[in-house]
C-alpha cells in the first residue's frame, strides 16, 4: 500500500484562514432546498518537471471529478477560458474569471522526481479577489497520485462547504458476476469513486457483508466456505486472514467492529435461535448481549462506543433498536409503516441509516436516534445496505434491478435526497462498506 508523507508548508488552521476583505467568505451552505452548483475552474496543473506533463493534467481532472460529483460544484469548461494559469506563482487576473463567472479558482503545480511526485495548490474566491490559503503541498509516489489529488479536493470541499472531507477514502465491497442463478462473488476494495479495484478473495465461496476496521487497514467479513457462515478478519495489507472462533453447530455473521477495533459484535444462531453477541479479537472471549427468541442481527455501535443499534422482530415485525453496547433493555426507534434492517449508526453520532421495506418497494433513509426526522432517500424494486461517507453527509448502498437476470450496482446519496447516482464498478456490487480517512 502506498505510504504518503503528507508535508504542510503552513499549518491547515493557517492555509483555511478567512479571507481579509471585509465580506462573506466564498462558502456553499447545504441546506434541503435545492442548491445551485458553485461555478469553479480547475485548470491543468503547472508542469515544474518534464516528467510531470500528462500527470498534471490528470490531476486537475480527478479535482473537479470529485467536486462535480458531489452535485455542489459545477465546472466552467475551458473552451469558456479568458485567460490562463501558465505560471503557478503568478498573480491571478481576476477579472478574467470574473467574466467567465466562476467563483472559486483552483490552481495547482505538479513535480515528479523520480518515483517521487510533489503537489501543490492555491484556492481563490474570484469575486473578492482573495486567496484562501497558500503553500498546502502533499508528497508521495507516483503510483499514488489520485490519494493526492483526491487530497486537494477534500481541502477545496471542506473549505467552501464546511462539511468534513471524505474523498480520500476507500470502498471494500463484494464484486458480483455471472447469472443470477450461478452468481459468483468476492470481496474487493476501491477508491471511493470506483477506481483502483483490488481483489481480496477469490470467488470459490460466497462472501457477505465485508465491514472495516475504524484504522481501515483490517476488514470483517462473512464467508460461506465451509458451509457454514462464519466471520473472519482480513488485513488488507498482506491479505491475510483468519476465522473468529465460533462454538461448532452455530452460524455466525453480521459482524462490525466497536469504535476502538479491539472488540466484534455480531449475530450468532445456535439451537434455532439468533441472538447478538461481542467478542474481544484478542482473546477470543465472548459474551451474549441478547437473549430473546426473536431474530437479532445487524447491529451497529454508536461512533462513542456506549450503544448499538440492531434490528429485531421481537414486536413481531422487521423493526430497529437501541441498547446500551453492554447489552440490556432495548428501545424500539422505528415506528413507520413497513419493516426496518441493516442500520447503521452515522460518523457523527446523531442520524442512523437503514434499510426500509413497504408496499413492495425499498428504501433508504435515515431518522435521529429517538425515531423522529424519518427522511426516506431512495426507492426502488431493491434498495440495501447503506454505509456512511467518514464525514457522515454521503451514502452508499447496493441497488439491485428485476428480473431474472437482475444486476446488483453501487450508488451514493446525499442525505437531503439529492444527487442520487451510481458508483462505476468493473462488475457488479453489494454489500459496501466506507473507510474511514486515510492516514
Amino acid at each position: 500500500m502506498t505510504r504518503f508523507l503528507l508535508s504542510l508548508c503552513a499549518g491547515l488552521a493557517l492555509m483555511f484562514s478567512a479571507p481579509a476583505q471585509a465580506q462573506e467568505p466564498l462558502r456553499i451552505i447545504i441546506d434541503e432546498a435545492i442548491i445551485e452548483p458553485l461555478p469553479f475552474a480547475a485548470p491543468a496543473f503547472q508542469a515544474e518537471s518534464p516528467a510531470a506533463g500528462q500527470m498534471a493534467s490528470d490531476l486537475a481532472s480527478v479535482v473537479a471529478a470529485d467536486l462535480i460529483g458531489t452535485g455542489l460544484f459545477r465546472e466552467i469548461p475551458s473552451s469558456a477560458y479568458i485567460s490562463t494559469v501558465n505560471d503557478f506563482n503568478a498573480p491571478v487576473q481576476y477579472a478574467d474569471w470574473k467574466a467567465i463567472n466562476a467563483q472559486a479558482l483552483v490552481t495547482g503545480a505538479v513535480n515528479v522526481q523520480g518515483n517521487n511526485l510533489n503537489v501543490k495548490f492555491r484556492l481563490y474566491d474570484v469575486f473578492s479577489g482573495a486567496e484562501l490559503g497558500s503553500g498546502l503541498q502533499f508528497s508521495g509516489t507516483v503510483d499514488g497520485w489520485r490519494r493526492m489529488a483526491h487530497k486537494v479536493s477534500d481541502a477545496v470541499y471542506a473549505r467552501i462547504t464546511g462539511e468534513g472531507p471524505y474523498f480520500d477514502s476507500r470502498v471494500v465491497y463484494v464484486s458480483e458476476t455471472g447469472p443470477k442463478d450461478d452468481r459468483k462473488k468476492r470481496l474487493a476494495i476501491m477508491d471511493y469513486d470506483g477506481a483502483n479495484v483490488q481483489y481480496l478473495t477469490d470467488s470459490g465461496a460466497i462472501v457477505l457483508a465485508p465491514r472495516f476496521s475504524p484504522s481501515g487497514d483490517r476488514v470483517l467479513y462473512t464467508s460461506y466456505e465451509s458451509g457454514f457462515p462464519r466471520i473472519y478478519v482480513l488485513d488488507i495489507g498482506s491479505v491475510s486472514r483468519r476465522v473468529l472462533e465460533s462454538a461448532e453447530g452455530t452460524m455466525s455473521f453480521a459482524p462490525r467492529f466497536s469504535p476502538s477495533g479491539q472488540t466484534v459484535v455480531y449475530s450468532l444462531t445456535q439451537g434455532g435461535n439468533t441472538d447478538i453477541f461481542q467478542m474481544d479479537i484478542a482473546s477470543g472471549q465472548s459474551v451474549r448481549l441478547t437473549n430473546t427468541p426473536a431474530i437479532e442481527t445487524a447491529p451497529s455501535y454508536s461512533p462513542d462506543g456506549s450503544r448499538i443499534v440492531f434490528e429485531s422482530d421481537r414486536s413481531g415485525t422487521q423493526q430497529l433498536y437501541v441498547m446500551p453496547a453492554t447489552g440490556g433493555e432495548a428501545q424500539r426507534i422505528s415506528f413507520g409503516e413497513g419493516r426496518y434492517g441493516t442500520p447503521v449508526w452515522s460518523p457523527r453520532g446523531d442520524l442512523v441509516a437503514f434499510t426500509k421495506q413497504n408496499k413492495g418497494r425499498f428504501h433508504i433513509g435515515v431518522m435521529r436516534l429517538d425515531g423522529s426526522q424519518e427522511r426516506l432517500l431512495t426507492a426502488s424494486f431493491l434498495d440495501e445496505g447503506p454505509t456512511w461517507a467518514p464525514n457522515g453527509r454521503v451514502i452508499m448502498f447496493a441497488r439491485e434491478t428485476q428480473g431474472a437476470s437482475g444486476s446488483s450496482t453501487l450508488y451514493s446519496v446525499d442525505i437531503s435526497g439529492r444527487n442520487l447516482r451510481p458508483v462505476s464498478t468493473p462488475s457488479g456490487g453489494s454489500d459496501p462498506s466506507w473507510s474511514p480517512l486515510q492516514k
